[in-house]
């Protein structure tokens, strides 16, 4: 028995779905990357259980009522948060938290985002603390108070509600139908394919840790799809693509990602050396490793504690002898350091020199000039800074890493967010 409510009749339901259509055609034209992922999820009418908006990652559920009061621009933008919150996981990432913490906290990252993109949120309800700007769920979730006041202000309907944490209403799923709601790769309802709107959707039951493993699966791959779509367009921002790379390719460790490239690069090949006598007088290839050239270079304009400076310094030295990496060390705040070089082959004991000094401006220029004029060309530079300061205009022809500390961002390389 459906015991979902029609909205009232004030809201002009054929009005509403041709606005809908026309925000998901603005966003296919101006923001591609985000249009495809909408696209994904057919327009359904809610009963009198969704307020606003909701997701299950499987439809679009709207309340007619609200949806009439938002300008096409807003109604981009709920459009679009719906769609984020499947593309980034959300639907399965919860784990033990307390729900309506996780929520408030996807939805913070959500917003945040959305507005860097340029796109107008509705007015009222929205959560977006400039404060957690750059941050993910998981990073917004342990800085909301047990107690907030916050709400979200949609209804996410993906998650497991009987588990630690979620709501304590025995009667809060009652009116749910056996059956999932539709809208399966490929699917669509009846009210979608002509526009009329004419059934109301029940809420959605809960899904088993299978079908939100599966659909977790299928948005990663939309989300895969339209980031290549859009970045071939030439539609797809920094920020955002930043995002997608970290989340098709999450990132390790700033430890077990400088391991990995020195792993990488340690080469293997084959040496003629002359063989010991027990070995014979024939001269024949052996294979052999050769030992990594690394540079590393530290923003010391004040921007890094000396503590860190230090970790940094320690993990380099534990990782050189494993692979027997020699390691300059280049010291720079808008000019390198009075002393520098430091040399460090592989059985050195590597510290942070004490006689460094810094604190002026940032230029990252003199580390990549004194490698150019000392006619360098090491296996791999990395960089520890906060990323704020003049940069090179074009890359160099080694790899390199940057570490960065902040919101900075960088030019060429690869960039590892450290917090």
């Amino acid at each position: 028995m459906n015991t979902s409510k029609p909205q009232a009749a004030s809201a002009d339901l054929p009005a509403i779905m041709t606005k809908l259509a026309a925000a998901r055609t603005r966003l296919i034209m101006e923001r591609p990357f985000l249009g495809s992922l909408v696209m994904h999820l057919p327009l359904k009418e809610a009963g009198d259980w969704c307020k606003t908006t909701g997701t299950d990652a499987q439809a679009f559920y709207f309340n007619p009522e609200f949806v009439a009061n938002l300008s096409l621009a807003q109604t981009q933008f709920i459009l679009a948060h719906e769609a984020l919150h499947c593309a980034m996981g959300h639907t399965h990432r919860r784990n033990h938290r307390v729900k309506k913490r996780w929520d408030v906290a996807c939805d913070h990252a959500v917003n945040l985002m959305l507005i860097e993109e340029g796109l107008k949120p509705p007015l009222h309800g929205i959560l977006a603390n400039q404060d957690y700007e750059t941050l993910s769920a998981e990073e917004i979730y342990p800085l909301i108070p047990d107690d907030t006041p916050e709400e979200s202000f949609d209804e996410h309907l993906f998650d497991d509600n009987q588990d630690q944490g979620s709501s304590s209403d025995p009667n809060e799923h009652a009116d749910e139908q056996q059956g999932k709601g539709q809208g399966r790769e490929g699917q669509s309802d009846p009210e979608e394919k002509d526009g009329s709107g004419s059934q109301t959707a029940n809420k959605p039951h809960e899904m088993s840790q299978a079908e939100r493993e599966e659909l977790a699966e299928q948005w990663k791959n939309r989300l895969a799809a339209a980031a290549q779509a859009a970045r071939q367009a030439g539609k797809l921002s920094q920020s955002m693509l930043r995002w997608v790379d970290g989340l098709l390719a999450p990132n390790l460790p700033w430890r077990a990602l400088l391991a990995r490239y020195f792993a990488i690069n340690q080469r293997d090949d084959y040496s003629w050396r002359r063989p010991s006598r027990r070995e014979g007088a024939a001269i024949l290839p052996r294979l052999s490793s050769e030992g990594l050239d690394v540079i590393a270079a530290i923003d010391t304009s004040g921007s890094i504690s000396d503590d860190e400076l230090r970790e940094f310094v320690s993990e380099l030295d534990a990782l050189k002898g494993q692979v027997r990496a020699r390691v300059t060390l280049l010291a720079c705040d808008f000019k390198l350091a009075d002393n520098a070089p430091w040399e460090y082959e592989p059985w050195d004991a590597m510290t942070l020199p004490n006689d460094i000094e810094g604190g002026g401006g940032t230029d990252f220029r003199p580390v990549f000039d004194w490698v150019e004029l000392e006619n360098r060309s090491p296996h791999l530079l990395v960089y520890f800074t906060d990323a704020e300061g003049d940069f090179p205009k074009l890359a160099p022809s080694y790899p390199v890493i940057w570490l960065v500390k902040g919101k900075g961002d960088v030019p060429w390389g690869e960039r590892v967010q450290l917090n």
